[in-house]
């Protein structure tokens, strides 16, 4: 698949989702249950679909075989599975990978910012935010985050994610005017989970550089004239 392929297949998410499951039937969940797995699981994978795949599949269940349940179901499990799967990751092997540049620092920089920010409400706050959502479970397991904890906010936090964005798909996504408009509403789901992180990290960027200014404030020699003594007196 080229990379124009795959930017057709994200914007028509609904035509082929559709045309998927009418041609491979049952594998469909098996497919849907990978991707959703590799997004979430697998830090090298940021860049798959998430929310807009979500979103599509909610909205082809009402004209497909596809059943709701089992994919809200099925989903939530891949999503819980890809959690366990990226945290191991980061507390076993993150030294090794970024080593080998297969995943990149300003990633885990942007994701350790929402950390500091949000605790451990991170982890549910990620869920609608790509790249960030990938790299949480990563940054927790970096971080040796406590697991019995961990595990507990990843479940509710992926059943929560897979409901919402599904279900929004399953209510709305058939509306004639979002139905009539798909491409562009996917472009619209896409950069309103986009827009955020975007605007986070402009924030902590600017944050940084004001730092760093203050920093070399205090760091810079005081250049003032020195005054004499004998200046005073006369």
């Amino acid at each position: 698949m080229t990379t124009n392929d795959f930017i057709q297949s994200l914007l028509h998410l609904n035509l082929f989702v559709g045309e998927m499951v009418n041609k491979l039937g049952w594998l469909s969940y098996v497919i849907l249950f990978l991707i959703i797995f590799c997004e979430t699981g697998l830090v090298v994978m940021p860049f798959l679909p998430g929310d807009s795949l979500l979103f599509a599949i909610g909205a082809i269940t009402v004209t497909t075989p596809l059943s709701l349940p089992i994919v809200i179901i099925s989903l939530s499990i891949a999503a819980f599975i890809g959690d366990q799967c990226n945290y191991w990751i980061g507390r076993k092997f993150s030294g090794y990978l970024l080593k080998k540049q297969w995943i990149k620092q300003p990633h885990i920089d942007k994701t350790e910012v929402f950390f500091k920010k949000h605790g451990k409400k991170t982890l549910v706050i990620a869920r609608f935010f790509p790249i960030v959502r990938t790299f949480a479970p990563f940054v927790a397991g970096v971080g040796k985050m406590r697991y019995s904890t961990y595990l507990g906010i990843s479940a509710f936090s992926a059943a929560f994610w897979v409901v919402s964005v599904t279900l929004c798909g399953y209510f709305f996504g058939n509306m004639p005017f979002v139905k009539n408009n798909f491409t562009i509403f996917i472009v619209v789901v896409v950069l309103a989970t986009i827009i955020p992180s975007l605007i986070i990290a402009f924030k902590e960027r600017k944050e940084n550089r004001e730092s760093l200014k203050k920093q070399d404030k205090k760091k810079s020699p005081d250049l003032s004239p020195i005054k004499n003594d004998n200046d005073n007196k006369s």
